[in-house]
């Protein structure tokens, strides 16, 4: 048995019961046919049954289509069930102003979850290897991760249903591609792995070599650092959750005694007594400021983290902005953080709403929009209306690979829109859903079975 093998039945076995239903991530790829093939052997001795997962990314045209249909074949040859997912990574790229590798993964892991919270599967395994873990650490080194970002690929990550899996997490790349060499176990070569465009296959092709150079056991050591990492971290949220409960006010302090905290979705305050925050050892003191941060909705970096490290040594009467929406406060024996409406967009106007017939156009003067809506289903030969509107507290809309409803708030957020825009952002309303968001994609089940066709123009 290899010692990749070794691996695979040990973190299996530790989390898989017999009878349970393991997915197994296939791109077609070395490592993860690695995984399907020894898996494969070991599933009578675990006694698991195992489903093949295969995302066609919808990026390398035929390329993509052959790595879909080899897998299918693989799984076919080794009788087992074959699931495919085609997603449209590009659009999601786009939409989310995301990397297509961070598209991709994100769409993948939405795919795998929503499997596990529907049990058609338990567990998914994928192949990830100390190579990836590698690479990902210096990745997020170069980006300027906390030491919670330093703990990289983690091997067993809980979520919704069941858990991903990572047996390959301590194999070397180079040892499984000679284990199918060994058994003639073909395999699919992605071409994008080669394209320098994308910052993981620079680390890869050039800066790990370099610095194996210097070190020829970097990869191992690299895999080191992620392990210790992920204990100090686990150490550390214990440790928080403990000092926090002594030092989090909530709140502003009022006259008389007592504290007042805002009722406002979008408002939220935490105070901290300042003299006790002077005692804490720095290395303490950067971990509560940044979870004090995180219950307001903000994460900080190290530049905002020092800011706020100084407001502790500075008098009454401080006020320094962390982002749009989040600030603080020195007062005279508290640091205070506080979230709250951009001042400038804190006003909704009394805009019109604009009935629109459907089929039908409409010229919204005060959103600054000509928008048509064309027909082309069962709807075509009926007359309705919807209604052109700003958005309102309640509205949920559907965006594409997103897994579920979204708040228009988080909407915005993804597209950007500045603060003081948000309030007045238009949307559309038709047979009681939101078919429509201004610079939005969006899904909607009734305006897909009417085919509905919405243009947008901006007015001079």
């Amino acid at each position: 048995m290899s010692p990749s093998k070794q691996n695979s039945l040990s973190i299996v076995a530790d989390h898989i019961s017999p009878g349970m239903r393991l997915g197994i991530a296939v791109s077609g790829g070395a490592d993860s046919v690695a995984l399907l093939r020894q898996l494969a052997d070991l599933r009578q001795q675990l006694g698991i049954v195992l489903v093949v997962l295969h995302v066609h990314h919808g990026i390398r045209g035929a390329e993509a289509d052959a790595d879909a249909a080899f897998v299918e074949q693989l799984a076919m040859q080794l009788e087992l069930r074959f699931l495919r997912h085609d997603v449209d990574t590009p659009s999601r790229a786009k939409l989310e102003q995301e990397t297509i590798e961070e598209a991709a993964r994100k769409l993948r892991y939405a795919w795998f979850e929503n499997l596990l919270a529907l049990c058609e599967i338990n567990a998914v395994a994928t192949a990830h290897t100390l190579d990836d873990q590698a690479e990902t650490v210096l990745l997020k080194l170069l980006r300027g991760a906390w030491t919670e970002g330093l703990a990289g690929i983690f091997p067993v990550v809980e979520c919704a249903g069941g858990l991903i899996l990572r047996p390959f997490l301590r194999t070397r790349r180079s040892e499984i591609e000679a284990w199918l060499r060994e058994i003639n176990q073909p395999w699919r070569e992605d071409s994008t792995n080669v394209d320098v465009v994308y910052m993981r296959n620079r680390v890869r092709r050039n800066l790990l070599p370099t610095l194996a150079e210097y070190n020829p056991q970097i990869v191992s050591h690299l895999g080191h650092i992620a392990a210790i990492a992920r204990d100090e971290d686990a150490y550390w949220r214990r440790e928080l959750e403990r000092i926090l409960l002594s030092l989090l006010l909530p709140g502003k302090a009022v006259r008389g005694g007592g504290r007042a905290s805002s009722t406002h979705p979008d408002e939220a305050a935490v105070g901290m007594e300042v003299e006790k925050l002077r005692s804490l050892p720095p290395a303490v003191l950067r971990r509560v400021l940044r979870a004090a941060a995180e219950h307001v909705g903000c994460k900080l970096n190290f530049d905002q983290t020092e800011v706020l490290v100084g407001m502790c040594s500075m008098k009454a009467g401080r006020r320094e902005t962390l982002t749009v929406q989040v600030h603080a406060e020195r007062t005279l024996r508290e640091l205070r953080l506080i979230r709250a409406e951009s001042e400038t967009g804190a006003r909704r106007e009394n805009l019109p709403e604009y009935e629109v017939s459907v089929p039908g156009e409409v010229r919204a003067e005060a959103f600054g929009l000509r928008l048509t809506i064309r027909v082309t289903g069962d709807w075509a030969k009926l007359s309705s209306h919807a209604k052109l509107r700003v958005h309102k507290a309640g509205d949920r809309v559907r965006l594409p690979h997103s897994g579920g409803l979204k708040r228009m708030k988080e909407v915005l957020e993804r597209l950007h829109v500045p603060s003081d825009e948000r309030k007045n952002w238009p949307v559309l309303e038709w047979q009681g859903e939101i078919v429509w968001v201004r610079d939005a994609v969006v899904e909607s089940l009734v305006a897909a079975s009417a085919g509905l066709e919405i243009q947008a123009d901006e007015l001079p």
